[in-house]
């Protein structure tokens, strides 16, 4: 049996968890092209929900890499919210699907 690894980098979300770090848009973007380049599979790029900047920036980052994943950390409740709206965006090259966003985001459903 082979078993595949794949790389969930929570850089653009999680980093910015530090005392003092706050990237912008473009910063964002750069980091992922960044990581897409270095063969990670998945990034996650920010909490939509959070602030509209946030939602603007996972849009860019989905729109900037090509073969990278793009997901963002959501709510696991039966609401609407900026990452659901996101999912039907036809602009956009990468979706989330709501697997994932429960998966990656379950300590986010008692908030």
């Amino acid at each position: 049996m082979t078993k595949q690894i794949q790389f969930f980098d929570t850089t653009l979300r999680d980093g910015e968890q530090t005392i003092g770090v706050n990237f912008s848009v473009e910063q964002k973007v750069e980091i992922a092209k960044e990581l897409e380049r270095w063969g990670v599979d998945v990034i996650e790029a920010g909490f939509p929900v959070a602030s509209p900047e946030d939602f603007e920036a996972v849009q860019a980052v989905s729109r900037a890499v090509k073969r990278t994943r793009v997901t963002g950390l959501a709510r696991a409740k039966a609401i609407s919210t900026p990452a659901s709206k996101q999912q039907r965006m036809p602009h956009t090259n990468r979706s989330m699907s709501l697997l994932q966003q429960v998966l990656f985001t379950v300590n986010q459903s008692f908030i």
